[in-house]
């Protein structure tokens, strides 16, 4: 500041520097915009696997990139069975890295929670097409209720089901069998002597879709996915070897594409439980079909537990759905009639 020489300041001429007498923009003076840039020379991949901040993204010749997302997707989640745009070095290798930059939109997303009460959904994959829920008959013995769980899922997202019994050599498949007849899906076994069968019958209906196997840990679930994609440890090692995360099947979900090309399976980690608390108590009995026809005899502001006035108790008498269906449905029912509702 200088003097006026009237006893007041005035702000001096600033000294010229290299910016000005170059002609550049000083920092933070660059115009702010909303556009994001267009990338057209994005190339097109699949997420095979996402591992703390990195995706494993499979090119359409094979080629499998690491990537991490771009600033501009803001908040938008990358899961696995996404469909996005990447650029950057696309070469691959263990030191190439790209970035992701769009995400497709989505035809299908497969959810789920910890528990009953966890607000945060959590997805288990997105384009999925078929979800097969594999069980054993004994070691460990089958779950129905989580069996049940992992249906509503399916049939929340939009994805057909599938069971698969798996050691069906250790016990009679049929008492679990009996339970789902009402819901007219495929059912594969699988045991000694009999798992070359189930591969080919699975096989035959997993062509030409994407299929996510769903189980909890010693149900024979990878054992399965290794025997569908029989060099699927050889290609999980390169994708380890490519992200440098030690990656396995049974730690994180990873997309793999069947020999011929024609199909994705995507293998999960065992779960000890599957959280329904994204679906609300109206939709979840709409997630249990077989009996969802016969609430139209109920009353119109029945909750399904009142065993008086429900029409399902008639129902499934009358043998349109097993009874440990109703109960599975019930339980789910009632304990959220006791837990607050979750916000979506």
């Amino acid at each position: 500041m200088v003097g006026d020489g009237r006893g007041r300041c005035r702000l001096s001429r600033a000294r010229a520097d290299d910016e000005d007498r170059l002609g550049r923009a000083g920092r933070g003076s660059r115009p702010r915009s909303r556009l994001r840039p267009r990338h057209d020379d994005a190339i097109a991949a699949r997420v095979v696997t996402v591992d703390r901040g990195r995706y494993g993204c499979l090119l359409w010749d094979g080629t499998l990139v690491v990537a991490m997302r771009a600033r501009e997707l803001g908040r938008r989640s990358v899961v696995v069975g996404d469909s996005v745009a990447i650029v950057g070095d696309v070469a691959g290798g263990p030191d190439a890295l790209a970035r992701i930059v769009r995400v497709d939109e989505r035809r299908s997303v497969l959810r789920r929670t910890a528990d009953d009460e966890d607000p945060h959904e959590r997805i288990v994959v997105a384009n999925a097409d078929q979800l097969v829920v594999v069980f054993s008959i004994a070691q460990p013995p089958p779950q129905p209720r989580l069996v049940d769980r992992c249906l509503a899922a399916a049939y929340d997202a939009g994805v057909a089901p599938m069971l698969c019994v798996t050691k069906v050599d250790l016990g009679p498949a049929d008492p679990v069998r009996a339970i789902y007849r009402s819901l007219d899906v495929p059912v594969v076994e699988s045991g000694e002597g009999t798992r070359d069968a189930a591969v080919r019958a699975l096989r035959e209906l997993l062509t030409g879709r994407v299929t996510v196997f769903v189980g909890s840990s010693g149900v024979g679930k990878s054992t399965l996915v290794n025997a569908v994609v029989p060099d699927a440890d050889q290609r999980v090692n390169v994708i380890s070897a490519a992200t440098g995360k030690g990656l396995h099947t049974t730690t994180a979900a990873i997309a793999l594409s069947l020999p011929d090309g024609d199909g994705w399976v995507v293998d999960t980690p065992g779960v000890r439980s599957f959280g329904l608390a994204h679906i609300d108590s109206a939709r979840l009995v709409t997630c249990f079909p077989d009996l969802a026809v016969g609430t139209k005899e109920c009353p119109t502001d029945c909750d399904h537990l009142d065993v008086e006035v429900c029409a399902l108790d008639e129902w499934v008498a009358a043998g349109h759905a097993h009874p440990e269906r109703l109960d599975s449905l019930r339980r789910l029912l009632l304990q959220r009639s006791t837990v607050p509702p979750v916000r979506q």
